[in-house]
C-alpha cells in the first residue's frame, strides 16, 4: 500500500452571493443566497514512501486546498485520504506529528526569540528523544550552516537565512512527509541551489516523502523525478518529468554561431529565425518534422559555421504553454482522447 492514497477527493465551498448597494446588503443579510464552488473534482492519486513528487497548476486550481486536505487542516466533501494508515482529519494529531510543512511566504518560527529557542520549544512539542535532537542540528548545521545565525533573533535574519532555519525547523522530529510549498520564493541563485541539495540529502539518507506546490519549474526539475499537474480541480497529468518533455516538448533551438555576421539565411521550410545576436542565430525547428543532423548538414554545406548547439525546451516553458491552453491534452501525439492520456502516463491506481 502507497504512504499516501486519495481517492475520488472531492471539496466544494458554499459561497455566499454578495448584492450590490444598501438594498442589497440587507437583502443578503435577511435572505443570504448561496453558490457552490467545487475547488477539487474527484481527484485520485497514490505517493509511495520516500518519492519526492511536484503538485503544480496555476493559482486557483485546487492545489492549495487539496494540501489543506492532505495536512488535516480541511476535511473533504466527499472521497477519502489515507496517510500512513491514518485519516488526516479524523486523526488530525497522529497526523501532524508525522509530517512538516515549509511555507516560503510564512513562518513557523517564534518571530523575536533567537532561532535556537525555537528549536528547544520544538523538541518538546515534539519529544524529540536528546541524542536525536542533537544529531539532528549538528547534520543541518553542516549542510545548511545555520549555527551562524543560533543566537539571532528571527526577525534579524535575510529571507535566505529564515528559509533555512525555517526548513530544519520542519525536519528536526524526522517526520514522514514533508510539505514544501514555494521552499525558495524570492532566493537567488545560490541559495536556491543549496536548499535544493540539502532537500534531495534528506531524501536520500531519511527516505522522507515530500510533495512540492511551486511556481518555480527548476524547483521540480532539480528535485523530482514526478510531477501531478491540476487545473480547474482536476489532475490533467499524472507521470514523470522526462515523460512531459518527451511527449510535449518537440520544439527544438539551434543556435548557430557563423563566422561572420548575416543580415540573412536561407532556411528549410519548418525552421524558424527566434532570435539573432552579433554572429548567432536562433533556430526553432520541430524534432517530429525535421532531424537535427539534416539540418546541420544543410546549415554548414551553405555557410562557415564555428560553432553549433542544440537546446531542449525546459519544464518551466512546456508547463507554460499548458496553462496558457497552448498544448492539447485531447489530441495528445497521434490525436488520442484525454483518457487515453490518463491511462498512458498517471501512475496506476
Amino acid at each position: 500500500m502507497s504512504l499516501i492514497e486519495v481517492r475520488d477527493l472531492t471539496k466544494d465551498y458554499r459561497l455566499n452571493v454578495k448584492k450590490r448597494g444598501l438594498l442589497g446588503a440587507v437583502q443578503s443579510l435577511l435572505v443570504p443566497e448561496y453558490k457552490l464552488k467545487r475547488a477539487v473534482d474527484n481527484i485520485n492519486f497514490s505517493i509511495e514512501k520516500g518519492e519526492m513528487v511536484g503538485f503544480i497548476g496555476p493559482n486557483g486550481a485546487g492545489k492549495s486546498t487539496t494540501v489543506k486536505m492532505l495536512t488535516g487542516i480541511l476535511s473533504p466533501t466527499s472521497g477519502s485520504i489515507m496517510m500512513g494508515g491514518l485519516s488526516p482529519h479524523k486523526d488530525r494529531k497522529k497526523n501532524a506529528s508525522r509530517i512538516g510543512a515549509v511555507f516560503g511566504q510564512r513562518t513557523q518560527l517564534w518571530w523575536d526569540l533567537p532561532v535556537a529557542d525555537t528549536y528547544d520549544l520544538l523538541r518538546y512539542i515534539y519529544r524529540i528523544p536528546e541524542k536525536k535532537f542533537e544529531q539532528n542540528m549538528e547534520m543541518f548545521n553542516d549542510l545548511l550552516g545555520i549555527q551562524e545565525f543560533m543566537s539571532q533573533p528571527v526577525r534579524q535574519l535575510s529571507l535566505g537565512q529564515r528559509m533555512r532555519a525555517d526548513i530544519a525547523a520542519a525536519l528536526l522530529h524526522d517526520p514522514e512527509i514533508v510539505f514544501f510549498d514555494e521552499p525558495t520564493i524570492g532566493l537567488d541563485v545560490v541559495a536556491k541551489e543549496k536548499i535544493r541539495e540539502f532537500i534531495k540529502k534528506i531524501n536520500a539518507e531519511k527516505n522522507t516523502t515530500m510533495l512540492f506546490t511551486t511556481h518555480d519549474m527548476l524547483d521540480i526539475e532539480k528535485t523530482c523525478k514526478r510531477m501531478i499537474i491540476i487545473d480547474q480541480g482536476t489532475i490533467i497529468y499524472n507521470g514523470t518529468v522526462e515523460q512531459i518533455k518527451e511527449r510535449y516538448g518537440r520544439s527544438r533551438t539551434l543556435v548557430a554561431e557563423f563566422a561572420q555576421k548575416l543580415d540573412r539565411i536561407d532556411l528549410p521550410a519548418g525552421v524558424e529565425l527566434i532570435d539573432q545576436k552579433d554572429n548567432k542565430k536562433y533556430l526553432k525547428f520541430n524534432r517530429d518534422e525535421i532531424q537535427v543532423s539534416g539540418l546541420i548538414a544543410e546549415l554548414t554545406s551553405k555557410y562557415n559555421i564555428l560553432d553549433l548547439t542544440v537546446t531542449e525546451p525546459e519544464v518551466e516553458a512546456i508547463i507554460r504553454e499548458i496553462y496558457e491552453g497552448g498544448i492539447d491534452f485531447d489530441k495528445g501525439i497521434s490525436g488520442d482522447s484525454k483518457k487515453s492520456l490518463s491511462e498512458q502516463y498517471c501512475v496506476p491506481c
